[in-house]
């Protein structure tokens, strides 16, 4: 099939080189010039395992592209995506549709003959209407069938999900689209990755609702956390515990500083403003996305109390910048709260992430970043790790004692076993588990 996907961000690129990987022929089109070209130099704009060398072999291929013009490829297309940013609106919270809008005008101008137009962007309940709207006014002779299809994808294993889904949603009004929905998603059948073809806007609610429901999920273990420390429980006991009860899973109950990234908060507040407007206020969603803000700079008084109290004119050495491993993504990423609250208590703070650094320098100041783990250690008082990086896992933990000025480790991921970490001679500080040296009972109510 011919495609064309409208916007080369994350999801736009991943998306598109993994239909182009499917055999589809794939053209993705952005308005950055310099992005367009960059990526003509096989020059990823973003951190993604494994995307860097899909998207050159099916360049090479011939069945992926990328250019500036637009009429050309849309007119061409059976199949246009709309895959832009939707990000939350200044002022008010609500998702920023501009971009969507904007790109359903050019595409109703440009199409020739029947196209189906499918909102891969992350969108509220309403949006494909919405797009259909303006379609039609755009160009009232455009036949097109307005599809959702929502994406899935988690930043650092995005491909594997793309090629392995748990579930392909897409919402129609209509059986116009299916079928060539189904031609898009035909190489998966052998994976027998389930489609659920539904109506458009459960397909839009089902994404914010997932994702919604996830950052519940990890909220939940968090506040659980506070709990186990409070009255001398394991959290990672109780996750295990409960998370083998086949209703409830074991995934995201991982406590730690709270959720960050792209899609949660952006979509949690989103979902909670589009229940708002509706007269139908989400109360466990409120109380989930406040929980999650308080929490991050909740993680910085952690670790004043782990370093007695006053961290004024100590050095804090903080391992992970990005909101979590495998990605450079800086968005919403907890260190960012974390390392502000800490240096509006007077810390030195030095940093190192394997990819995070760049984007990090753009976001916060006053930060001396290393070269490596070690180099963020040196000479410090506190070693505080924030994200699970794998490099992380397994540190030379002699040689960490020797850098640092004071033996504190400060584990927000606890990706360490306690007895380890002592054995060498530190303190040891985590999330929700028993026996640390300086335990600390959250105060979210102080926020």
């Amino acid at each position: 099939m011919r495609i064309a996907m409208i916007g080369s961000g994350y999801v736009g690129l991943v998306s598109g080189a993994c239909l182009a990987d499917f055999g589809h022929d794939v053209t993705c089109i952005d308005k950055d010039a310099a992005k367009i070209e960059a990526l003509k130099q096989n020059q990823i704009p973003i951190f993604e395992p494994g995307l860097e060398a899909l998207v050159a072999s099916n360049v090479r291929a011939g069945r992926l592209s990328f250019t500036t013009e637009f009429e050309g490829p849309v007119a061409a297309a059976d199949v246009v995506f709309i895959a832009v940013g939707t990000p939350s609106r200044r002022g008010d919270g609500h998702a920023d549709l501009s971009y969507v809008y904007a790109a359903a005008r050019e595409i109703a101008l440009a199409v020739k003959g029947f196209t189906v137009v499918v909102t891969k962007s992350t969108v509220p309940v309403g949006t494909g209407d919405e797009v259909e709207r303006v379609i039609r006014e755009a160009n009232p002779d455009a036949d097109v069938a307005v599809v959702s299809n929502p994406e899935f994808l988690r930043e650092g294993a995005a491909i594997a999900d793309f090629k392995r889904p748990d579930r392909i949603v897409v919402g129609l009004d209509g059986d116009r689209g299916k079928e060539a929905m189904s031609e898009v998603y035909r190489p998966l059948y052998l994976n027998q990755a389930p489609i659920l073809f539904t109506s458009r806007r459960s397909s839009e609610l089902i994404k914010y609702a997932a994702n919604a429901f996830l950052a519940m999920k990890i909220t939940f273990i968090n506040e659980m956390a506070d709990l186990c420390e409070s009255v001398g429980a394991d959290v990672q006991a109780v996750s295990r515990g409960i998370g083998l009860d086949n209703r409830i899973g074991s995934k995201f109950l991982h406590a730690g500083p709270g959720y960050g990234g792209s899609c949660f908060p952006k979509d949690t507040i989103a979902l909670v403003k589009t229940a708002q407007d509706q007269g139908t206020p989400l109360r466990l969603i409120e109380t989930t996305v406040s929980i999650n803000d308080q929490r991050k700079r909740a993680m910085a008084r952690k670790v004043i109390q782990a370093s007695g109290g006053e961290i004024r004119g100590k050095k804090v050495a903080i391992l992970g910048l990005t909101f979590k491993p495998n990605t450079d993504d800086m968005r919403e990423a907890p260190s960012l709260s974390i390392i502000q609250a800490l240096q509006d208590a007077g810390a030195r703070v030095s940093a190192f992430d394997p990819e995070g650094m760049e984007p990090a320098r753009q976001l916060l100041g006053g930060v001396d970043y290393a070269s490596d783990a070690y180099d963020a250690a040196q000479d410090a008082d506190v070693l505080v790790i924030v994200t699970e990086w794998d490099v992380f896992r397994a540190l030379d933990l002699k040689r960490l004692k020797a850098a640092m000025k004071s033996p504190l480790m400060v584990d927000l991921r606890n990706i360490y076993r306690r007895d380890d970490v002592v054995r060498e001679g530190f303190r040891y500080v985590s999330i929700g588990r028993p026996g640390d040296d300086a335990a600390f009972q959250l105060d979210v109510a102080a926020e």
